[in-house]
This record gives C-alpha cells, sequence and structure tokens, in this order.
C-alpha cells in the first residue's frame, strides 16, 4: 500500500495557506539568523488555529497517516492524475489547514482499517465509515479494539441497477432471489444479510474486498443489484458511461454518520478533529467541498462523536 497526498483545491485561501498548496505542509524547523544553534523558527504549521489542540507527536510529524479505502468514488478514489481525489480527501485537505498538518491517506483494505489504526499503521480513517455502537465497542468483525468517531458526514444505503431496471426492483424486499453485491464489512453486506433472512428464495451474495468490484459484477451482469452508500450508487448512476448505464431505485435506507476513526486512547486527537470539523462547517469550506461533489444531502449542521447507533 502506498501513501497519497490530496491535491489542493480551493484556490480562494489566503496567502498563508499557499505553501501548502506547494506540499509545505510537513514540518521543519529552520535556524535563526542570528545564529543561535540552540533557537529554532517556530514550523509555520504552528500559525493555524487549531495546531495547539494536536498531540505533540503529531505535532512533530508534521501530519496524520490517514486509512483508507481509496475505491470508493465519490468519497475518495484515484482520479486520472493517479491523485487521491474525492469527499474525504477534500475535507480532510481543509481539515488540515486549521489543524497546521499535512493528512496523507494510505490505502488499505476496509475492513482492515480498523485493526491496522489500533496496531499504529494509521493515525485515524476516513473511508466512508459509518459509526455505529458495534465498531465503537470492537465487537463488530471489522473492529477489533473499537474506536472513536469523529462525526462528519450523514449517508445510507442505496440500490444500484442495470439502465431501466430489469428485474423490477424497487425496495429491499424485491432483493430476494436475485444476485446481490456489496463490499465486505460494510453497513451495505449487514443490511444485505438482514434482508437474506426474511427470503423464502435466498439471495446469492457476492461479497467483495472493494465497491469497484461489486459495480463492475453489476456492469457485466454477474450481479442483479449492487448495495452501497447513497452518494457513490448516485455518483454511478450519474458518470458511468454518461448515465447510461446504472440507475438508483428507490429511497436511501437507514441513513446514518460517517466518522472519522481515532483510537480510542487517543482523545486528544479526537477532540482536535471535532473542533477542525466544526471550524470547517462553520467557515464555508465544509458546505464548498460538498457541493463540488453534488453531496449536500448529507450535509451535518453539528460535529458530534459517537453519534452513531
Amino acid at each position: 500500500m502506498t501513501a497519497m497526498t490530496p491535491r489542493r483545491r480551493r484556490s480562494r485561501l489566503a496567502a498563508a495557506t499557499a505553501l501548502a498548496a506547494a506540499g509545505a505542509l510537513l514540518l521543519t524547523a529552520c535556524g535563526d539568523d542570528d545564529g543561535d544553534s540552540g533557537a529554532k523558527d517556530a514550523p509555520a504549521g504552528s500559525e493555524a488555529p487549531l495546531y495547539d489542540e494536536l498531540p505533540e507527536e503529531i505535532q512533530k510529524a508534521g501530519k496524520i497517516k490517514v486509512g483508507s479505502d481509496i475505491a470508493y468514488a465519490p468519497i475518495e478514489f484515484m482520479n486520472e492524475n493517479n491523485e487521491v481525489d474525492g469527499i474525504d480527501p477534500d475535507i480532510a485537505e481543509a481539515l488540515g489547514e486549521q489543524l497546521g498538518v499535512e493528512f496523507e491517506f494510505i490505502n488499505g483494505t476496509f475492513d482492515g482499517l480498523i485493526l491496522g489504526m489500533n496496531s499504529g499503521r494509521y493515525d485515524i480513517i476516513m473511508s466512508a465509515m459509518t459509526d455505529t455502537k458495534e465498531r465503537q465497542e470492537g465487537i463488530s468483525e471489522d473492529a477489533e479494539g473499537g474506536a472513536d468517531f469523529v462525526n462528519y458526514f450523514k449517508a445510507g444505503s442505496a440500490i444500484l441497477v442495470a439502465k431501466g431496471n430489469p428485474e423490477g426492483v424497487q425496495g429491499l424486499e424485491d432483493l430476494c432471489g436475485l444476485t446481490v453485491a456489496s463490499q465486505r464489512g460494510t453497513a451495505n453486506e449487514a443490511l444485505v444479510e438482514s434482508q437474506n433472512a426474511s427470503c423464502d428464495e435466498p439471495i446469492e451474495m457476492l461479497v467483495n474486498d472493494t465497491d469497484d468490484e461489486s459495480i463492475t459484477q453489476l456492469q457485466s451482469g454477474r450481479a442483479a443489484v449492487v448495495v452501497t452508500d447513497f452518494p457513490v450508487a448516485l455518483y454511478n448512476a450519474l458518470t458511468a458511461r454518461d448515465g447510461e448505464l446504472f440507475e438508483v431505485v428507490g429511497e436511501q435506507i437507514d441513513a446514518a454518520p460517517y466518522g472519522i476513526a481515532v483510537p480510542k486512547d487517543n482523545p486528544e486527537l479526537r477532540d482536535a478533529l471535532q473542533k477542525a470539523v466544526q471550524a470547517v462547517i462553520d467557515n464555508g469550506d465544509y458546505a464548498e467541498v460538498l457541493q463540488e461533489w453534488n453531496a449536500e444531502t448529507g450535509a451535518i449542521e453539528t460535529a458530534t462523536v459517537n453519534a452513531g447507533e
């Protein structure tokens, strides 16, 4: 897995953040002009509004390592320039301006992200991860050790089908007897499993490591349905071959908060992130990101912690 740094997007940023646009958010120290080798200039990041809220180890590192499954457009994905792109990287960029450090995205498999974070591979997770009590408490299969969640978005599941809806699917009850793809370790997989338990004719479940695999199975006809997050379903319906391949049917299902996952033993980092999320909501950067990605329906007004049920 390789580390990736999000590209800069907002041209309206003040000159004080221009260095960050050139990739200079990594903190460095320089000698004073008077030649005193015992004194160092303050790193540029320390001038950010919430820099002092960060744990000392993050300040020293000059970056926050972000675990993410970077195959989930438009939330996070690799664009045509091989850059990490999407809603989460753009929100992370805005958070970095408040905190004075770089957010470095590191690709990983979704159902291994919390374990990776709790073993020290990542500092946090931003990966369209639904905040649930099971993940908070570490009792779900993908959440060994548990996590705290700083809530920053809200989305539910959606049903994506081939254009024209050849199977006539209108809701979850119509999935019985069909082949349905979803991503391993997600709330969408759990939703299909729950529906399957009530079917007379069972669902053939295709559970994939990435959402891209599920979309490919739908396009090839291997799957009749993909259950995925609403923003992802809508994005694919609108963009795949200019909207000719897929459509979303029914309403958004069980909308719940996305959370930035943070180790339970790092409340200082959790609280700094909560303040940063609230700051970008208040200053308008958050709304700008969501508008750019046509994701305003997922907006929240208050950054909460562990609001998932």
